[in-house]
């Protein structure tokens, strides 16, 4: 499958099936699955994902598509440098591709890479019509910064392949990035940092950790808490915002909680995947109507909850917590949540990210917190993902203008 607005391509599809006049079909790795039923060369169904659900119609028509113009994004000619470029992550064997912008094409800057969060991203990390990292990128660079943002692995431009990378996977190549601006004239290698957001913050703590040479670290929404908390968090603010049955959020807590508990207990695969299975199909049969999406048949349910968490990247992000490489980072960090996100609330977020930088007995530590901003930095009412595409603002200007503000006042 392709997803083109995110630039991903070539996404394997774990399973597939025509049963006429039915056709479904499933990508594990991102918790996916559509159904649908074929009638006048039309497929007319629905698609699963995270617990949503949106109608889809695929055919085999060329198709228009409707563009949404986002005020912020900015426009050719740039007052500035831009160049393609391509950098190669040794460890991995893969070359990956991005843009780096520079405020002339020649000089001595200070840089910053940025680090996208889970899922394909392109180097924009366009996120439904938002290009996020362009809008950042302009801002930074129209303030004098060097800026490089690239395509994940697997992604648009990018070798490798995204299925099968970890979040541990991820900060080699952006450990590759760092080197490449290293070798680069016009860059300060004294002055070269981190932007991650979501799980970006979290993979740039975790290189800045290892690595004494990164200068700064920005944080955007990045976890502090062990995946399994925050995962755990995400589905029941979610849940709750979307007014979901109670008793239901308190059962698929439950289950995923001891589906969290039995991965961090095992690093047997094979047992893994039977103990799941065992416990998934006792559990389902206490769930209210409704919690199995509807034309879901409970083995297909059963088996799309193993595949899902069965994913390397799952995998690692479930047993993998941030705090104990937040206690090693030295260089100057700025921590950004908004107040309405979601996705990683900063009520237990930003006590875990304290607590840890307190750890590290690092003086050079800001926390903000921004008023009624979702987990994309946009102004909104709710902070339900389901907003993100329907808010015309990519990310509030209090934020570009922190980050701007806060790199001038550490003198970067």
């Amino acid at each position: 499958m392709d997803s083109p607005d995110q630039g991903a391509k070539d996404i394997p599809v774990s399973k597939a099936a025509f049963d006429p006049p039915k056709v479904t079909f499933e990508i594990a790795m991102a918790g996916i699955k559509y159904q649908g039923e074929l009638k006048n060369g039309i497929i007319d169904g629905n698609f699963y994902q995270s617990g949503m659900e949106w109608p889809l119609q695929l055919t085999r028509e060329q198709q228009e598509k409707k563009t949404t113009k986002r005020s912020q994004e900015p426009e050719r000619p740039f007052p500035y440098y831009e160049e393609q470029v391509t950098f190669y992550n040794k460890e991995a064997g893969i070359r990956l591709s991005g843009t780096l912008t520079q405020p002339q094409k020649s000089g001595k800057y200070a840089a910053a890479i940025l680090i996208s969060g889970s899922g394909p991203q392109d180097r924009n990390q366009e996120i439904l019509g938002h290009k996020s990292f362009l809008v950042i990128a302009d801002h930074l660079t129209r303030n004098g910064y060097a800026v490089l943002r690239f395509d994940d692995r697997g992604t648009a431009m990018s070798e490798g392949d995204f299925s099968t990378a970890t979040t541990a996977d991820f900060a080699t190549d952006v450990e590759s990035a760092f080197q490449y601006l290293r070798s680069r004239d016009e860059i300060n290698s004294n002055k070269i940092g981190l932007i991650g957001h979501s799980e970006g913050g979290m993979i740039a703590t975790m290189v800045a950790a290892k690595n004494k040479d990164i200068h700064f670290v920005i944080s955007m929404a990045g976890p502090a808490l062990q995946g399994d908390s925050i995962l755990l968090l995400q589905q029941k603010r979610i849940s709750e915002k979307s007014g979901v049955n109670p008793e239901l959020i308190a059962q698929n807590e439950t289950i995923n909680k001891a589906v969290f508990d039995m991965v961090k207990s095992t690093d047997d695969i094979e047992q893994l995947k039977s103990s799941l299975i065992s416990y998934l199909q006792s559990a389902v049969k206490d769930l209210p109507k409704g919690a199995i999406p509807s034309g879901m048949s409970e083995h297909d349910f059963i088996n799309l909850q193993v595949r899902q968490t069965m994913t390397p990247w799952m995998l690692y992000f479930l047993r993998y917590n941030p705090a104990l490489d937040l206690q090693h980072v030295k260089c100057p960090i700025l921590v950004l949540f908004g107040d309405k996100d979601l996705q990683v609330p900063a009520e237990e977020n930003i006590p875990a990210a304290r607590k840890a930088l307190t750890k590290a007995k690092n003086k050079k530590v800001d926390i903000v917190t921004f008023p009624g901003l979702n987990h994309l930095f946009q102004e909104c009412d709710t902070g339900l993902p389901s907003e993100y595409g329907t808010i015309e603002q990519t990310i509030a200007p209090v934020v570009l203008d922190e980050i701007v503000n806060w790199m001038k006042k550490r003198k970067i």
